[in-house]
């Protein structure tokens, strides 16, 4: 699995985390017609950029974090039939925590 993948310097693995398949009018959306979703769980972290100075910088995601990320943004890789997606850092759009997950889910 991507257990032993580490992605190097300020580069993210996701798996896209995917969308219910059903809207509010019970229509159900054929797979050839959805767009790849925008959020993700975190897989797994590089170390982080390194400055100007020499200095790493960390990243302010982890593994398990939820994301969303631009449309356009990183490359799909595959592994093991599982797809995923590696980003840098600045591709993130912002992270998902409790609150949010909580408010999203009560429309």
């Amino acid at each position: 699995m991507a257990g032993n993948i580490t992605p190097l310097h300020d580069r993210v693995l996701v798996r896209r985390l995917e969308e219910k398949e059903t809207v509010k009018g019970g229509i159900i959306i054929p797979d050839s017609a959805k767009e790849k979703p925008q959020e993700g769980e975190v897989v797994a972290v590089g170390a982080g950029k390194i400055n100007d100075k020499g200095e790493r910088i960390a990243l302010d995601v982890k593994a398990g974090d939820r994301i969303l990320f631009g449309k356009y943004s990183g490359n799909d890789i595959k592994i093991d039939d599982e797809e995923f997606l590696i980003l840098k850092e600045d591709e993130i759009l912002a992270k998902i925590g409790g609150a949010a997950k909580a408010a999203g889910g009560r429309k």
